[in-house]
Order: structure tokens, then C-alpha cells, then sequence
């Protein structure tokens, strides 16, 4: 990034990106009077939403595709495979990461759970109502990098 001028901010809703270098550099400077705490504080506080955000995301697509996997075992594949296997290892490194988390995905299985197995339908040649309604793994399973439902 270009060398930044400390005389004369940027507005938060004005350019994020220089905002941000202007309130690191401040801080790194510790001319904390300058910084804009209200906005540096939100996001912070979002940093920790995104990582829910994450969390959530991958274990949708993580649930529909071990549905797939058990429901469909002759259309199994390594892209499948390949996927459950990079959303398990994302989500692991996002607890890794922030090990207050750690709880956190039990608690959103069936919220989740519910769109993947909508998803898992659409794109399968399997009608909804013959997937469970709820949720047929522990978080455990969901998160053993070697559990494949169906797998002997």
C-alpha cells in the first residue's frame, strides 16, 4: 500500500480498505486518541461473526454432501470425496483458529441441516422426503475425516 497520510483520514464509509490501513497505523503508532474506536470496535466484533458465518456455510455444504454420499453410492466420486474432505479440514482449521468455537457447530446442526438436505435433493435424483428429516450424524461423525456414511 501507498505511504499513508495520518493528517488527513479517510471516513470509514469513504474507502474501507485506506480507512483500515489509517486506524493500523494509528494504533501501530499509538496515537490512540485518533483512532476511530466505534467502527474499529464493530469490526472486530465481526470478525467473530464471519467465522460463525463460515462455520455454518461449510457444514451445510459438508452435510449435504455426506447425504449425497450415502444416498447415491453409485454416483460417489473423488470430487465429492474432495469436498467433504476440504469443508471437514476448513472448518477444523476455523476451530483450530479459535478454540472458544469449538461448541459452536453442534449447536447449528439442524438449522443447517435442514437446507442441506433440501440442497442434497435438488441435486440428486432423490425425492426430499426420503432423506431424514433431522440430522443422522453426531457432530463427531460430521467431523471425523474418516467417517463416509454408508462406508463399511
Amino acid at each position: 500500500m501507498n505511504k499513508i497520510d495520518l493528517k488527513k483520514l479517510a471516513g470509514y464509509e469513504e474507502d474501507f480498505a485506506l480507512w483500515s490501513a489509517e486506524q493500523a497505523a494509528l494504533i501501530r503508532a499509538g496515537k490512540f486518541d485518533r483512532v476511530d474506536l466505534e467502527n474499529v470496535a464493530e469490526e472486530i466484533e465481526s470478525l467473530g461473526r464471519s467465522d460463525k458465518h463460515q462455520i455454518r456455510s461449510r457444514l451445510e455444504v459438508l452435510m449435504m454432501h455426506l447425504l449425497k454420499w450415502e444416498k447415491q453410492p453409485e454416483h460417489r466420486s473423488r470430487s465429492w470425496a474432495s469436498t467433504i474432505r476440504g469443508q471437514r479440514d476448513a472448518i477444523l482449521d476455523l476451530l483450530k483458529e479459535s478454540p472458544s468455537l469449538k461448541p459452536f457447530p453442534a449447536t447449528v446442526i439442524a438449522e443447517r441441516y435442514a437446507r442441506a438436505r433440501e440442497m442434497a435433493s435438488e441435486e440428486t435424483t432423490v425425492y426430499l422426503k426420503y432423506f431424514p428429516e433431522t440430522c443422522p450424524y453426531t457432530i463427531e461423525q460430521i467431523l471425523d475425516p474418516d467417517f463416509l456414511p454408508g462406508e463399511l
